[in-house]
């Protein structure tokens, strides 16, 4: 592995370093203690695992683009196709269906039942019309409807999942002018980052001398440079994106499938040497957060001839050895002949996994549902205890509930407090009982406008509110209600920001039926009471105060469900008491403690 780095990664030759045998033989003795003693008890270190552009290099390796998808009809009319032709690269894929459980003479008879029934008008003006005479949108939707209800009462479901595994023919002597494309971003994408490195070590550099003129300069290169390099990985993210977009010029789901299913089965790959030598933490479409041990080795250093150095990270070469191994494409073929229309027929591989790291520690959120994970949702910390990265979060979210954003930021602040786990535990307890207490106290001790900016959400309408039909959210529902007191010219564009809350009543009502526009607040006191009595469904409200309308209890419990995916059940799972007791645990959990406690206690036949 450590060979074919230098060779193919680094373009060194193995016999121009002086002491490559020497640092071999140092890995194989190290890798040897860890075979014969593989139970360890150290400190393990955090690093994250990923392939760089997975997806536009599965892409460029394989030759992937969708003209390239073709049959053996294609294959037969080919001027190319001689008996020992080279230039079929076959690729699996998967193939995901959902459909209703229904047969297809029971769809028959449930449409057969529909032609003989009168059924309200989408309009909803008039008497009931015949299902014939009805419009084919609204005839699809009711048929279904009607579908979807007989598969949950004769099935137990309502949708069926299958998985087909299927295979493909790629064309290798294609026109390669959309990898071509692909690979010119990709390029011009790594020149850039190049030149970001170049520029944040300038930076350091001249922060150490203390030019204020330099700095500014070194400072705003780094920034046009990261911006640069950012605007051209969403381009080149966007080329996978585009191949999959039912619409587009160049169409095609088999060409995503098998860019999609060949970096699943990468990353499957590299989970099974991950789990071999550490613990995976965490998977990524293209990578992987893992532990490794403190004393397996990471980082090597080759001195050459020439007296300069190099470095090389060793699980990546393992894991890129794997790649080189079992993904590498020895079909491909590229033009070298314009006129003769010749081909070279090479081994091509430009997939490669990154290391970064080591990070001081990963915060990892559990689950409200038993024997479920939650997926991309982390938190990494560098070893000065700044965030590295932070993923999945409310906090990264735009729209979400401020109060879940300012709980989350106040978490992280403190999530390294505290020289032992039950100190740390204690003092993210100490956040989440003073936002608790906020709640419980109705926030009496905030002014109205930074109590409703706090409590508040913010959804965008990325439509027009008439194009939503019969759709149910807050967002709609507020939208509705912004247009009856601010008319209906605010919903007519798309766009329309809709920052609202959630009411107590009218009591019984969906939480989608309860959304109050935040705007009505800073009306008249006529307007305001004359609206909250109309949505409330209360004709004897006489104070329009905020925080007598406000759900509290809905609010507690969407902190308290945050509190318990980030505090209560990772406590208790590393067997810390419960830091926030008026947090109590989910019922499954609760009910796990209990018979934990309690073995004698006889256990009924209704809990299996």
């Amino acid at each position: 592995s450590l060979r074919y780095t230098l060779t193919n990664e680094r373009h060194v030759d193995p016999s121009e370093v002086t002491d490559f045998n020497e640092i071999c033989n140092n890995i194989h003795s190290i890798l040897e203690k860890f075979k014969d003693n593989s139970f360890r008890h150290e400190k393990p270190v955090i690093y994250h695992l990923d392939v760089g552009a997975m997806y536009p290099n599965i892409m460029l390796t394989n030759k992937l683009q969708p003209p390239s998808i073709v049959d053996e009809s294609v294959c037969a009319s080919c001027d190319f196709n001689t008996p020992n032709k080279n230039c079929q690269r076959r690729m699996d894929w998967v193939w995901r269906g959902d459909y209703f459980p229904v047969t297809f003479n029971e769809y028959l008879h449930i449409k057969q039942q529909l032609q003989v029934e009168s059924l309200p008008s989408k309009s909803g003006k008039g008497d009931n019309m015949p299902f014939s005479i009805l419009d084919a949108e609204e005839q699809d939707e009711i048929i279904r409807k009607r579908i979807s209800e007989y598969s949950y009462k004769v099935y137990g479901k309502r949708h069926v999942v299958q998985e087909v595994s299927k295979n493909s023919l790629v064309c290798q002597l294609e026109n390669s002018f959309f990898i071509d494309s692909v690979r010119k971003f990709r390029d011009r994408r790594y020149k850039l980052k190049g030149l970001v490195k170049s520029w944040k070590q300038r930076l350091t550099d001249a922060t150490e001398k203390g030019s204020l003129e330099l700095i500014k300069e070194c400072k705003d290169m780094y920034v046009l440079y990261d911006s640069l390099q950012l605007a051209h990985k969403c381009i080149l993210n966007s080329f996978y994106g585009y191949a999959m977009r039912r619409g587009s010029r160049w169409f095609s789901m088999e060409m995503a499938g098998i860019v999609c299913n060949t970096g699943a089965e990468i990353i499957k790959e590299a989970r099974i040497i991950v789990e071999g030598i550490g613990r995976p933490l965490e998977l990524d479409t293209d990578g992987i957060w893992c532990m490794l041990p403190s004393s397996f080795p990471i980082s090597t250093k080759f001195l050459l001839k020439n007296g300069s150095s190099i470095s090389a990270s060793y699980p990546g070469a393992i894991l890129n050895y794997m790649i080189y191994k079992k993904f590498t494409n020895h079909q491909y073929h590229e033009l070298i002949d314009q006129n003769s229309i010749k081909y070279d027929s090479r081994s091509e591989n430009s997939i490669f996994f990154e290391v970064d790291g080591p990070y001081l520690a990963m915060c990892l959120p559990a689950s409200k549902v038993e024997n479920k994970k939650l997926k991309k949702r982390y938190a990494v910390y560098n070893f000065d205890k700044s965030i590295a990265e932070l993923k999945g979060f409310e906090i990264k979210r735009r729209g979400e509930l401020n109060l879940i954003k300012i709980f989350q930021n106040s978490l992280f602040e403190v999530m390294l407090s505290g020289i032992s786990l039950e100190l740390c535990y204690h003092e993210l307890g100490n956040v989440a009982n003073f936002w608790l207490d906020i709640l419980d106290t109705k926030a009496k001790n905030m002014d109205d406008h930074e109590f409703l900016n706090l409590i508040s959400e913010h959804k965008m309408m990325s439509r027009p509110l008439n194009d939503y039909g019969k759709q149910k959210s807050t967002a709609i529902t507020t939208a509705k209600r912004l247009s009856q007191f601010l008319g209906e010219e605010m919903t007519r564009d798309k766009g329309l920001t809709c920052q609202y809350i959630i009411s107590q009543k009218p009591f019984g009502s969906s939480v989608t039926e309860r959304a109050v526009p935040v705007a009505i607040f800073q009306t008249s006191e006529s307007t305001k009471l004359h609206y909250l009595r109309k949505w409330l469904n209360d004709f004897s409200i006489i104070d329009t105060n905020p925080r007598l309308i406000i759900d509290w209890e809905y609010y507690i419990t969407r902190l308290n469900s945050c509190i318990q995916k980030i505090i209560t059940i990772p406590a208790l799972m590393q067997n810390v008491a419960n830091p926030v007791p008026r947090c109590p645990y989910p019922a499954w959990l609760h009910k796990k403690i209990v018979n934990k406690i309690d073995n004698s206690t006889q256990v009924l036949i209704t809990d299996h």
